[in-house]
């Protein structure tokens, strides 16, 4: 073998080695380029966790004992809560507040709820940005009677319970329909010479803003 052809060799001998040296580190770059991006979960899954601050507006139908009275009107409000979420799974608290219109006369009695509110547990299931749960906890209020031009208002403390669905539109915004029981416990009243509760029942549509 000449020389020239022996140098032929060692430099194609020396380039392929340079090559082979040069593929690892290349495909190290190619693989460490996605790795700050790389997250637990997808980036598409949405989150429920966190506070939030809402409205909600709806109608409200009912019954108050001893009475015939049975009251209905528009019903709207506040809402204010907090989310956890694992997996799935969606807990937390809220807490509202509601004006009603509530009202109904039966002879010489007429029967409102003007406010009423609630603290209750929330457990839901989150299909993405769609989350289906139920609620329970306790109710409070007011029933108020008019008897012949006289009144009497008297406070109520009872329990509440229903389901919703909520769906996100942003990552911040949500709106939802929910369903919830309202029972308010019995007081006597003055003016009737009677016990008297209200039991209703509450649709109402809402928006909520997570910060």
């Amino acid at each position: 073998m000449t020389i020239g052809m022996r140098c032929l060799a060692a430099a194609g001998l020396l380039a392929s080695t340079s090559l082979a040296a040069m593929t690892p580190a290349a495909a190290a770059d190619m693989y460490r380029g996605p790795a700050p991006y790389t997250v637990q979960t997808p980036l598409n899954v949405y989150s429920w966790a966190g506070p939030y601050l809402g409205a909600h507006l709806g109608y409200q139908w009912g019954d108050v004992s001893n009475s015939g009275v049975e009251p209905t009107g528009v019903a709207g409000g506040l809402q204010l809560g907090y989310n956890w979420q694992t997996g799935q799974f969606v807990y937390g608290v809220e807490t509202d507040l509601s004006l009603s219109g509530a009202d109904d006369r039966f002879a010489a009695w007429q029967f409102s709820n003007p406010w009423f509110g609630t603290l209750r547990g929330r457990l839901g299931f989150a299909f993405n940005n769609i989350l289906v749960y139920g609620t329970a906890g306790l109710a409070y209020g007011s029933l108020h009677a008019d008897v012949a031009g006289l009144t009497e208002s008297q406070a109520a403390f009872g329990w509440t319970a229903g389901l919703g669905v909520e769906m996100g539109l942003t990552q911040n915004w949500s709106v939802r329909a929910e369903y919830l029981y309202v029972g308010l416990g019995s007081n006597n009243f003055a003016l009737t010479g009677r016990s008297h509760d209200i039991d209703s029942s509450v649709f109402r549509m809402g928006v909520n803003y997570r910060f």
